[in-house]
C-alpha cells in the first residue's frame, strides 16, 4: 500500500513497532480481552498445548508483551520461562504481573530483538511467539534465530492472525478488523496502532507460504491449525 503510514519490513519497522507498543502498553491487556471477547486467552492456551511442555524444561516466549503467554505456560508444567520483548513499557507491566503473582523464581523477562536473540545456541526446550512474528523486520531472520536457540528436538509454536478462507466469515472478519476494531480501540487507546493490525495481517504470508518459510529455516514436522473459523492459526515445528 503505497499511501500507508506504516512500514511493513526492514529495520525501520522495528522502531515503529517499538514506539507503537510502548504507547499502548497501559491498555494492552484490556483491549486484547475486550476486542477478542476474551477468546485470546483460549488461543494462547491452545498455543501452549502445541508445545507439549514437560517438567524441567525452559521456554523462551518471544514478543512476550505483558506476560500472558508465559503465565499460561506455567500452568501446564513445572517449567522456567524467559520472556523477551522489544518494548520497555510492555516489560515493565510484565514484571509487575510476575511480582504480583510471586513468580519471579520461574519467570524472568529481558528486553531484546527477535532477530538478534541474546542467547547462546541450543539453550531452550521450547519457543513460543504470539501475535509477534508479524511485527519483526525480517521474518526469515527471526525464524533463523528461533532455530538457533532451540535445542535439537525443541518445539516452536507461533500464534498469529490469519484471514478466514470462507466467503461469509471472511467478509465479516474484514469488516470488523478494518472498520469496527480501530474505532473501538481509538476510543480507549490508539486508533493508529489498531489500524496497523489489519494492514499488517494482510502483509503477512499466507498459511502455505509461512509454513514454507519455517521449513526453509530447518524446522520439520511443520503444520498449522486454524482456530475460530480461521481468524487465527497456530504454526508449529520441531528442530
Amino acid at each position: 500500500m503505497a499511501d500507508s503510514e506504516f512500514i511493513h519490513s526492514g529495520d525501520d519497522k522495528k522502531g515503529q513497532v517499538q514506539e507503537m507498543f510502548d504507547g499502548i502498553a497501559r491498555r494492552y491487556d484490556f483491549l486484547n480481552h475486550f476486542l477478542s471477547l476474551g477468546i485470546d486467552l483460549y488461543w494462547r492456551k491452545q498455543s501452549v498445548k502445541a508445545l507439549v511442555l514437560e517438567d524441567g524444561q525452559i521456554l523462551l516466549d518471544v514478543a512476550c508483551g505483558t506476560g500472558d503467554q508465559g503465565f499460561s505456560a506455567l500452568k501446564s508444567a513445572e517449567i522456567q520461562v524467559v520472556g523477551l520483548d522489544f518494548s520497555f513499557n510492555m516489560l515493565e507491566l510484565a514484571k509487575k504481573k510476575i511480582d504480583d503473582r510471586e513468580l519471579a523464581d520461574q519467570f524472568e523477562v529481558v528486553q531484546g530483538d527477535a532477530e538478534n536473540l541474546p542467547f547462546t545456541d541450543n539453550t531452550f526446550d521450547a519457543l513460543s511467539i504470539s501475535y509477534g512474528i508479524r511485527n519483526v523486520g525480517t521474518i526469515s531472520a527471526a525464524l533463523n534465530e528461533f532455530y538457533r536457540v532451540l535445542k535439537p528436538g525443541g518445539r516452536v509454536s507461533i500464534l498469529e492472525f490469519t484471514e478466514p478462507e470462507g466467503w461469509f466469515f471472511g467478509r465479516l472478519y474484514r469488516f470488523y478488523f478494518d472498520h469496527i476494531l480501530p474505532k473501538l480501540a481509538g476510543m480507549m487507546s490508539s486508533k493508529s496502532a489498531y489500524s496497523y493490525l489489519p494492514e499488517s495481517v494482510r502483509h503477512f504470508p499466507d498459511r502455505a507460504d509461512f509454513k514454507a518459510l519455517l521449513s526453509s529455516e530447518g524446522f520439520r514436522q511443520v503444520e498449522h491449525r486454524d482456530l475460530t473459523f480461521g481468524v487465527t492459526a497456530i504454526y508449529s515445528g520441531v528442530k
